[in-house]
Order: C-alpha cells, then structure tokens, then sequence
C-alpha cells in the first residue's frame, strides 16, 4: 500500500483529501504546516507528499527546498497545491523541483489522476535505475558545486561590512566576486536623478556581482550591506578559471544565472502590471520566505529599501504597512520590524 503525506494548513480541505485518498486504498498520513510535515516526512518516508504553499510557520516552498536537500527525501515525488495559478508561483516551484501542481479549487478525479500518475512514474524510475541516476546527477549538481563553491570562499580573507557600508559601485570595474558569509546584502541601481530602485536582496552562501565578471564589463549596479555582514572576496582570475575547468562547479552557476533572469523578468513584470498595493504585498511574501529560509522570523528592513524593491516612496510603504496591519495581515514591532502573519490572504491582494 502506498504511503502519502498530506501537508495542509486549513482543516477541511486537509480532511477532505484524506479521506479521499483512504477510501481510493492509500495510507495517508497529514501535517498541519511546514514544519510538522518535514518531521513527518523524515519518520515517515512517504511514497508521495501532496504540500499547500500558503502555511503558517513554513511555507510550501521552504519545506520543499529542506526536503530536497536530504538524501532521505530528496526524491520523493512533490505535489505543490496553490489556491491561485500565478505564473510566478509555478516558476518557483519547478525551479526548486516541484513535480505537479494542483489549483485549488480541484475535483476529486483530477487529484487522484495526478497522485496516480505521479506514483508510475517514481515506480518506473526505481525499475529502470534512473532514480539512482537522478540522485547522483542531484548531488553532483548542487552537492558538489555548492563544496567547491564554499571551499573557494573559505580560503580566501573575509571582509566585515557594517550595515549601509558600500560593497561595490556602479561602474566600477570587477576585479573580483563576493561571496556572502553572513548577513545580507542588497543590489541597487540609481538613476539619474539619483533615485534608486533595489534589483535584489541577497544573504549567506549567495555570490554577488557574477554578471558582470563573467560578462568582464563595469558593474551595473551598486551592492551595499542591509545588515552587519561578512563577505570573501574571491579574485576573478581564480574564479574564472574554477568555472571553466570545474563541471559542477559550472553546473551549479548555470542554475543560479537562470533563477537570477527568471527573478529578474518576474520583477519587471510586476512593475509593469501591478498596483502598488500589490507590489508591497509580494514584496513582503519575498522577502519573509528569504528571511524565514535564514532562520528570522521577522523582516527587519528600511522602509526606504522597502520603496526601492517596490519601486514606490516611503510615504507610500508606510500607508501600505499601515493598512496591512489593520488588516491583521502583518505585524510591526516597536523597532519597525515586520512579521507576516498571514501569507495566504497578503498573497490575494489583487493586482
């Protein structure tokens, strides 16, 4: 009998698709959020777990990206359900390897379809030895390349930035690439009238500044720490020559490059369509999951670099912050800090 976890914060559609799934002849297990269901899915070993995004404590996202980092889980099949098909949403999702997605609201066939399909498919897999071949392309794509990556930026001097500190500027030639210890760091670009709009957040084990030494070309953009950070400076000539002769040292930049463009392409198309209401509402999903995923439980940033990721003013953040809290949709500590309380609905805002 095949085992399934269910991961789903609301109680009736969780019932539901258990009791579905029971009386079709699986054994279904269930969790109430992200959390629960990591540990569930470590004692368990389910043959297939079927995870809402929107949860309180873990997101959908967050326990899929654990999840695949252990060899015990990595390759169970995943089923992402979303109560709303963003094109956003699915990129993230099969980026950080998502096997299906249902959008709820789903009948019944369509879920067991799904399930069933999903679960020939891991059987054929394990037949055929593919799914050992999966697992060790896995590892040598991010295992590998990730300890060459962090093995580089050990052996090289680190630098203590104290927040605001400027990391690189505009038009400044690369002579090197920086590799974030700790700490998070922002990318920006500033016009000619000198306001800035911030192109990316970026915290521990992430590189900045790769384009533009691959690209051997001034830096588009400036880069200044949003918090006390540690960064390696790795010079360029190392690094390149790593990239060139290193497969899963290359393997594992491709993919960074592609998520970096995708990101790069969500966020203009937001800036083209969406209201500012909008903006500031998927901005703080962003930015909690990236701060959730670095272990904060609250979002702890200028409201300035807020109106920049948005691409607003700070007037205007600071109506939107107020109204959300009203809304009971966030928090806001005495020290401004943010905490998202619900993701769910923040994420219906309309466009």
């Amino acid at each position: 009998m095949k085992k399934i976890l269910v991961i789903e914060d609301n109680s009736d559609v969780r019932d539901n698709i258990v009791e579905l799934l029971q009386l079709t002849g699986y054994e279904v297990i269930f969790a109430q959020d992200g959390i629960e269901g990591i540990e569930k899915a470590m004692a368990e070993l389910p043959d297939l777990i079927i995870c809402d995004i929107m949860m309180p404590r873990l997101d959908g996202f967050g326990t899929l990206r654990i999840l695949s980092q252990k060899p015990q889980t990595n390759n169970i099949p995943f089923i992402f359900l979303t109560a709303k098909a963003e094109k956003s949403d699915f990129r993230t999702g099969m980026n950080l390897g998502a096997d299906d997605y249902l959008v709820k609201p789903f009948d019944h066939n369509e879920l067991l379809e799904v399930v069933e399909t999903r679960l020939k498919k891991a059987e054929r897999l394990d037949k055929t030895g593919d799914a050992d071949l999966m697992y060790a392309k896995t590892l040598t794509d991010e295992r590998k390349g990730q300890e060459e990556l962090e093995k580089l930026a050990r052996s090289k001097s680190h630098h203590y930035y104290r927040k605001k500190d400027l990391v690189f500027s505009e038009g400044e030639k690369p002579k090197r690439l920086y590799y974030i210890n700790n700490g998070k760091v922002k990318t920006f670009r500033t016009n000619t009238y000198g306001k800035s709009f911030i192109t990316g957040i970026h915290q521990a084990r992430d590189f900045v500044g790769i384009q533009a030494v691959l690209k051997d070309r001034p830096y588009e953009e400036s880069a200044a720490a949003i918090e006390d950070s540690e960064i390696s400076f790795i010079p360029k000539e190392e690094f390149l020559e790593l990239l060139n002769n290193n497969r899963d040292f290359m393997a594992r930049f491709i993919k960074m490059l592609t998520s970096d463009i995708a990101e790069k392409e969500e966020q203009l198309i937001s800036l083209a369509y969406n209201s500012i209401r909008k903006r500031v509402a998927d901005a703080l999903i962003k930015l909690n999951r990236q701060y959730q995923a670095a272990g904060d439980c609250k979002i702890d940033i200028l409201r300035e670099d807020l109106a920049s990721i948005v691409g607003t003013t700070k007037e205007s953040i600071s109506r939107m912050l107020t109204d959300f809290k009203s809304e009971n949709l966030i928090d806001v500590d005495s020290n401004g800090r943010i905490t998202v309380l619900d993701e769910e609905h923040l994420a219906l805002v309309p466009s």
